[in-house]
């Protein structure tokens, strides 16, 4: 018997052998059911131990049960209110009876640690009796999950959003995810047990998926991670960004046919037939490879509406000429000091506002980085705050804000392919939906190639292919390096040829945008360089800003007229 540096799958062991049972040996007792037997079969070896995956199973009572108790990994940054801890013995028979009706069991109830009690529900306004689903992380009650006779439901105010059933999935290779505790409880009854359900059902809007980022420690060991969610169109958005975050190699998707979800399949077809289809889950199709019948719902949405409207940033001006999809990237070149960083801030600012799209920046020139989150929080607030506004409603708000959506990878000495990593990561544990690189020749890649063409093309292959893996829009910004100057003496407007390696710039980009600086105006102005498809935009097409000094937002001018205000770079 061997636990390794006192870690299993990554979590520490807080209390090892939290039963007490015979270390060393592979049968033994079970802590569940043994004390519950006769007398003469109490120490009956009825369960198995493996004590380097810290689990126990038990043959008599077909009950797994953690042989450890873990701490979880990370920084806790939050504080959440705890509900109360009520030790209730058993549910009424009211409660077990209505159970029984749902196809779930008296064993399944006490397995899962279900009790009832009265408390106070918002959409009746008075107590009611409820059944009580207890969230537990081991030992420690996080929430509670309320449903009363009406099938009203409410989480404990305040307390952490995590998985329910989520100690279930230690030491085992694989977890099934539903999206209600019923589910989790008929699935249970089939007999998997490492099962788990998100906490408030499934939304369309899947940018805030905070119970993952809580839990996802728990997922990173798994080797199949099944998804078993509704069939609605909610439930479809929420297996889209599960795969998204956990990756279609480690994911299989559930059909239930003719049922909405697994407990009502367990009613309809029983517990075996549960246990049947939840082993005929289908791998999500493999990269790289596509079928029809794969994308036969795109056709036909193609066929039915026509092109899907790009995403904008909400300034109508430039929304009227520009507007891109995910699993792309976007070139922004400038000359320097023409506020290119300012208007790539500007831009994620309005994806967050629009669409709560969350950004990771990897940007050395925007050091130091509280100064850049300053800038955010500038553009989020519409002013600059002042040393009254710190710890205001208004600060906390905001400062929640900036936390909650922007993430900024700080390195010593930044490579793209730590960055493309660093990133998955970020998509994995918070759902980042765009990553910014700024600028590009300081974030080098680790090939040395001396053709800057090659080079080109190799790092912007690199990029494109994490952009489509993770569904996430990358912008990228990029200097100029030649420069040259009009009759008149100004700079001229640089192209994406004017880039190192122009034309492969020009060739690779799905978009290309010019941040340039009129000087005679003291404007600014968004130049569409390219546009890939027809339909997001319109090439050569300009859209023109004057810049708020307080908020650092910029403002659309239909027409470029002459102001006394300094620009942020001046």
């Amino acid at each position: 018997m061997k636990v390794l540096d006192g870690e299993i799958n990554g979590f520490k062991i807080d209390k090892f052998n939290q039963y007490g049972l015979e270390v060393g040996k592979t049968q033994g007792i079970c802590p569940l059911c043994s004390h519950t037997r006769k007398p003469e079969n109490r120490k009956l070896k009825c369960a198995s131990y493996d004590w380097e995956r810290g689990l126990g199973t038990c043959h008599n009572c077909d009950t797994s049960f953690q042989l450890h108790t873990y701490e979880r990994r990370g920084e806790v940054t939050k504080f959440y209110e705890k509900p109360p801890r009520i030790e209730v013995e058993s549910v009424s028979t009211k409660v077990e009876s209505w159970f029984k009706s749902r196809g779930i069991s008296k064993k399944t109830l006490d397995d899962l640690m279900i009790t009832e009690g009265v408390e106070w529900m918002p959409q009746t306004g008075k107590e009611e009796n409820t059944i009580q689903f207890n969230y537990f992380i081991g030992d420690e009650l996080v929430n509670v999950k309320y449903r009363d006779g009406r099938k009203n439901f409410k989480l404990y105010k305040g307390a952490e959003k995590v998985f329910y059933n989520i100690d279930a999935t230690v030491g085992h290779d694989s977890v099934i995810i539903v999206e209600g505790e019923m589910d989790v409880c008929a699935i249970h009854e089939s007999g998997f047990k490492s099962v788990v359900s998100v906490p408030n059902g499934a939304t369309l809007n899947t940018n805030n998926l905070d119970y993952l980022d809580n839990c996802i420690d728990y997922f990173e060991d798994k080797e199949k991670i099944i998804i078993a969610v509704d069939t609605d169109e909610a439930g479809i958005a929420l297996q889209t960004e599960l795969v998204r975050r956990f990756g279609a190699e480690v994911s299989w998707v559930v059909d239930f046919g003719d049922c909405k979800d697994a407990n009502e399949y367990l009613i309809k077809y029983g517990a075996t037939s549960l246990s049947s289809i939840l082993k005929t889950a289908k791998p999500v199709p493999l990269e790289n490879v596509v079928t029809f019948n794969d994308i036969e719902d795109e056709v036909i949405e193609f066929v039915k509406n026509g092109f899907k409207r790009g995403y904008q940033i909400g300034l109508e001006n430039f929304d009227n000429i520009f507007s891109t999809y995910t699993g792309q990237f976007i070139t922004v070149t400038g000359i320097p000091s023409s506020g290119k960083s300012d208007f790539v801030d500007q831009m994620v600012v309005g994806y967050n506002k629009l669409y709560g799209w969350k950004t990771a920046f990897a940007s050395p020139e925007n050091a130091p980085t509280y100064l850049h989150a300053h800038k955010l929080m500038r553009k989020i607030w519409g002013n600059m705050p002042t040393i009254n506004d710190i710890n205001t409603g208004k600060w906390t708000e905001v400062a929640e804000t900036v936390n909650e959506n922007f993430f900024f990878i700080d390195m010593e000495k930044y490579n793209l392919e730590e960055v493309l990593s660093k990133g998955a990561e970020l998509v994995k544990r918070k759902g980042i939906k765009c990553l910014v690189i700024d600028p590009y020749n300081k974030i080098r890649s680790n090939d040395s190639l001396s053709d800057v063409n090659v080079y080109t093309m190799e790092y912007l292959s690199k990029i494109e292919v994490f952009a489509k893996k993770y569904d996430v829009l990358v912008i990228i910004v990029a200097h100029p390096t030649k420069m040259y100057r009009n009759q008149e003496g100004n700079m001229e407007e640089p192209t994406m040829y004017n880039i190192k390696g122009g034309g492969e710039w020009y060739d690779a980009s799905y978009h290309g945008i010019l941040v340039h600086r009129n000087y005679e105006e003291n404007t600014v102005k968004a130049k569409v360089l390219k546009v890939k498809f027809q339909n997001l935009g319109e090439n050569g097409a300009e859209a023109h800003f004057t810049w708020n000094k307080s908020s650092g937002e910029f403002v659309p001018k239909e027409k470029p007229v002459g102001v006394n205000e300094l620009m942020p770079w001046d």
